[in-house]
């Protein structure tokens, strides 16, 4: 038996990352990945067991790639919440407004009426991002920044806000692109609906 290895577990996520953006999550086969990377269907399967985990793994892959510095910053001290939650929103929505993220979860939408896919997903990703935010604004409203509130529903509805200009429209086709300077108005206007309703007025600028 092979030994697993994390450096051949990179490979396969980087070669599946590449044709599932290539072909969609439809369009894709075990056997073109495999190609890629240069092994066999069976090498793929010893490490994920269907093509629904290798997507999930590889989408998740790219994710935590570009939001773990962000959520590093969140983990920071920061004096100016309404400057740390800008330049995370405008973060946060460069990257769910890409054409490659919003082809990914049109595809993970297709998908969650067949399989499990939606829900393993959710779990794996957005999930865990979910409660990283809601620790931060968690700590904002121990430090009397935001008044006390489920910290949780709080970074749902500011995920809400960020997105119902810009990701809703996007996947609709409502709308092909959006500049990066609409994307920080957009960011500005969901930040003043969302500390409208937690900011402690005191705290605010």
């Amino acid at each position: 038996m092979r030994v697993k290895t994390q450096a051949k577990r990179d490979a396969i996520l980087a070669a599946a990352s590449q044709v599932f953006r290539d072909a969609g999550f439809e369009g894709a086969s075990m056997g073109e990945i495999a190609t890629k990377v240069g092994g066999s269907k069976a090498t793929l399967y010893s490490y994920f067991s269907s093509k629904e985990e290798l997507f999930v793994a590889a989408m998740h892959e790219v994710a935590h790639k570009e939001f773990e510095p962000v959520f590093v910053a969140l983990d920071k001290k920061d004096d100016n919440l309404q400057e740390t939650l800008q330049a995370f929103g405008e973060h946060v929505l460069q990257f769910l407004c890409s054409a490659a993220t919003i082809q990914t979860r049109r595809a993970v939408i297709a998908e969650s009426g067949r399989t499990e896919i939606g829900k393993r997903f959710h779990e794996l990703g957005p999930q865990i991002g979910m409660q990283r935010i809601a620790d931060f604004l968690n700590r904002q409203m121990s430090q009397g920044n935001l008044r006390k509130s489920d910290p949780l529903l709080a970074a749902v509805q500011l995920s809400a806000l960020l997105e119902c200009e810009t990701v809703a429209p996007l996947m609709l086709r409502t709308v092909e692109k959006i500049s990066k300077a609409q994307l920080k108005q957009a960011t500005e206007r969901a930040l003043d609906t969302f500390l409208a309703a937690y900011a402690i007025t005191a705290a605010r600028p």
